[in-house]
C-alpha cells in the first residue's frame, strides 16, 4: 500500500510517499480502506518530533479519518464494506489502517467520508470543551481564542447552540469575518488592544475564555470575572505563563485544562459524541465549511499549507 510517511524529524521536506506493506491485522483490529484523512497541528508536530509518536521508521502520521471496512477480522458486529470513521487511531495517513474495534464509530449514510473527517476530532474536542471543561448555561458570554480555526469553528457553533454569546478572537480582518459566519457575536483582532474591546463588550467579564494559544492564559485572566473560568487546551502560541494560585484564590477564578483523550476513554463514549454531532449536522444545527483537500501524494503542500496558517477551515487528505 501507499503511504506519506517520515523517516527523520523535520520540515515537511522529510515527507514521503511511498510503497510499505500492508497492515498485520491484531485480534481486536479491523482493516480499513481510508477514504478521508483529517490533517492536524499534531501531525507537524510528530513530523518535527515534538509530540508522541507511535510506530517505528518509517512513521506515519495521522490519527483521524474515515472510510470503509474491507476484512473484518472474525469481529462480530461488522462486515465488509461498513462506512466507519475514527477520530484517535494511529496511521491514518495511509491506503490501509488497522483500527481497533474500541476506536471504531458507525457512519450514518448521511455523513458523508470527508464530513466524517473535518469534524471527529475538532468537533469532538469542540464537544467536550463546552459540554465538560465547562458546562456552558444559557446566557453566558464566553470568549473563544483563535475562533476561525477548525476547533474554533465548532467551539463557536456550539457555544450558540447552547444558548451563550460568543467573543471570538482572531489574526485577520478574513479570519473575523469567517468567525462572524459562524454565529460570533463580536470577534476582535490580537494586533488591536483586544483585551480593552473584550471589557468594553462585557463590563464584567466573560464566564469562561477558552485559551488554546498558551502565551496569552494571563490575558485570558485578565477578562475573566470574578468566579469565572479559563479552559487551557492548547499551546499555539507558546507556552503560558506560571499562574499565581493566590491570584486564583483572590479572585476566585478556576483554571481547567482540557484534553481530548480524557473523555474518548471507551467505545460508548466516543460513539455517543459522535453521533451527537452527527445529529447537529443532520438537524442543519451545525454547518461546516468546505474543508481544503489535497491528494494524499501532495501530503507536502497540505502541511506547508497548514503551516502557512492560511487556511481557516479543516484540511484533508484523500489516497
Amino acid at each position: 500500500m501507499k503511504a506519506l510517511t517520515f523517516s527523520t524529524f523535520g520540515t515537511s521536506e522529510v515527507l514521503e510517499y511511498i510503497d510499505i506493506p500492508n497492515p498485520i491485522l491484531k485480534s481486536d483490529e479491523i482493516l480499513v480502506e481510508m477514504k478521508a484523512i483529517g490533517l492536524n497541528f499534531a501531525d507537524v508536530y510528530r513530523r518535527k518530533g515534538n509530540y508522541h509518536l507511535k510506530g517505528n521508521p518509517p512513521f506515519i502520521a495521522g490519527y483521524e479519518g474515515a472510510g470503509i471496512v474491507v476484512d473484518a477480522n472474525n469481529q462480530s458486529g461488522f462486515k465488509i464494506g461498513d462506512r466507519i470513521a475514527f477520530a484517535d487511531s494511529p496511521f491514518s495517513n495511509a491506503e490501509l489502517v488497522a483500527v481497533p474495534v474500541a476506536h471504531v464509530i458507525p457512519l450514518p449514510d448521511t455523513i458523508p467520508f470527508e464530513t466524517a473527517a473535518t469534524i471527529l476530532l475538532q468537533g469532538l474536542t469542540a464537544h467536550y470543551l463546552a459540554t465538560d471543561s465547562h458546562k456552558t448555561q444559557k446566557g453566558e458570554t464566553v470568549l473563544i481564542h483563535a475562533s476561525a480555526g477548525g476547533v474554533g469553528q465548532f467551539l463557536t457553533q456550539i457555544s450558540k447552540l447552547l444558548g451563550a454569546k460568543v467573543i471570538g478572537l482572531t489574526s485577520s480582518a478574513e479570519k473575523a469575518e469567517t468567525s462572524l459566519k459562524n454565529g460570533a457575536d463580536a470577534v476582535f483582532l490580537y494586533s488591536d488592544d483586544w483585551k480593552t474591546h473584550v471589557v468594553s463588550f462585557c463590563p464584567n467579564g466573560v464566564d469562561v475564555v477558552y485559551d488554546s494559544i498558551g502565551s496569552t492564559l494571563s490575558d485570558s485572566f485578565e477578562v475573566t470575572k470574578a468566579r469565572g473560568q479559563v479552559v487551557f487546551f492548547g499551546m499555539a502560541g507558546g507556552d503560558p505563563d506560571f499562574v499565581n494560585p493566590r491570584m486564583l484564590m483572590d479572585s476566585s477564578k478556576t483554571l481547567t485544562g482540557g484534553d481530548l483523550w480524557s473523555y474518548l476513554n471507551t467505545k460508548e463514549e466516543r460513539i455517543k459524541r459522535a453521533h451527537q454531532l452527527f445529529t447537529w449536522i443532520n438537524n442543519k444545527e451545525i454547518t461546516i465549511a468546505p474543508p481544503t483537500v489535497f491528494k494524499l501524494s501532495e501530503g507536502k503542500k497540505a502541511h506547508d499549507y497548514l503551516e502557512s496558517r492560511k487556511s481557516t477551515g479543516k484540511i484533508i487528505l484523500i489516497p
